[in-house]
C-alpha cells in the first residue's frame, strides 16, 4: 500500500509541526515556553528553495555573519564586497540554494548546493551551509544538508562534497553525521558521501517536503501581514488617543 512509503510518513510527520508553538529569532515560544527540542528533531523543518527573488534577502543574512563565521563559511575572511559579489554570481539556473526563515521572515539559514562544471563532473555536487548565532543549535545545518542531498540525489548525483576548514567541526560533524568520509589534509577537510540512485520515495518525498515548505512559508507571510497591521493600527489608536488628550492639558493651563 502507498500510506507504507517513507515519503508518506514524512509527510504525516511534517504535518505535527502546525501543532507547535511559534517560534522567534531566540529559540522561545510565543507563550514564554520552551520548545520540546525532541519534537522538533522528530519533524521536518521547513525549508524553501530560494531563487534570484531573494538575493537580497540571502546577501542580508552573510552580511550578518561575523569575521569568525565568514572565514569558517568560505575558507577565508571574506569582506563585504567579496560576499556581495558571491551572492551576485549565485547561477539559480544551474545551482539551488534553500533556506530557513523564522516567523519574522528572517532568514536565519542557508545553503547553497553547487553542481560540478564541465563534461564528465554532472554526478557531483558540494555543499555550503551558515546559521546565523540566534538560530544555532536546532539542527538547522543537518537538515539542510539532508534536503541538498535528497535533492542531489534526485538529481543523479552520486557523490556529494563539502570542502572545509579542519576547525570547522559543526560542519564536519553534519557530514558524519549522515555517514561522510571525512579525509584531512592539514587546515582543510573534504567529506564526501556516496548518494544512492534516485527512486519514487525519494521522488515523492521531496515533492512533499516543497510543499510543505511553500505552505509554512505563506503561513508566515500572512501572519507577518496580520501582525504587522495590527502593530500600525495600535499606533494610529495611540496616537489618536494622545491627541484628544492635548487639548484637555491646554485647557488646563
Amino acid at each position: 500500500m502507498y500510506l507504507t512509503h517513507p515519503w508518506f510518513k514524512s509527510y504525516l510527520d511534517s504535518l505535527q509541526v502546525w501543532m507547535l508553538p511559534v517560534m522567534d529569532t531566540r529559540g522561545a515560544a510565543s507563550t514564554g515556553v520552551e520548545m520540546n527540542r525532541a519534537a522538533v528533531s522528530q519533524v521536518s523543518v521547513p525549508i524553501v528553495e530560494l531563487s534570484r527573488a531573494n538575493q537580497a534577502e540571502i546577501l542580508s543574512h552573510l552580511l550578518s555573519l561575523d569575521a569568525s563565521d565568514r572565514y569558517l563559511r568560505f575558507g577565508y575572511m571574506a569582506s563585504d564586497e567579496q560576499i556581495t559579489r558571491y551572492v551576485e554570481g549565485l547561477d539559480f539556473e544551474r545551482d539551488d540554494v534553500y533556506g530557513i526563515f523564522d516567523r519574522g521572515l528572517k532568514l536565519v539559514a542557508v545553503a547553497h548546493l553547487a553542481f560540478a562544471e564541465g563534461e564528465g563532473h554532472g554526478a557531483c555536487a558540494e555543499f555550503g551551509v551558515s546559521v546565523l548565532k540566534e538560530a544555532r543549535g536546532r539542527g538547522y545545518g543537518g537538515w539542510l544538508f539532508e534536503r541538498a542531498a535528497q535533492h542531489a540525489r534526485n538529481q543523479g548525483v552520486s557523490m556529494l562534497f563539502i570542502h572545509a576548514l579542519s576547525e570547522n567541526t559543526p560542519m564536519l560533524r553534519i557530514a558524519r553525521s549522515a555517514g561522510a568520509s571525512v579525509e584531512r589534509d592539514g587546515s582543510e577537510a573534504e567529506a564526501y558521501l556516496k548518494l544512492p540512485p534516485p527512486s519514487l520515495d525519494s521522488r515523492m518525498a521531496e515533492i512533499v517536503e516543497n510543499r510543505m515548505a511553500e505552505m509554512d512559508y505563506n503561513l508566515k507571510v500572512q501572519a507577518k501581514r496580520f501582525w504587522d497591521t495590527l502593530a500600525s493600527l495600535q499606533q494610529i489608536r495611540q496616537t489618536g488617543s494622545a491627541a484628544s488628550q492635548q487639548p484637555e492639558l491646554d485647557a488646563a493651563v
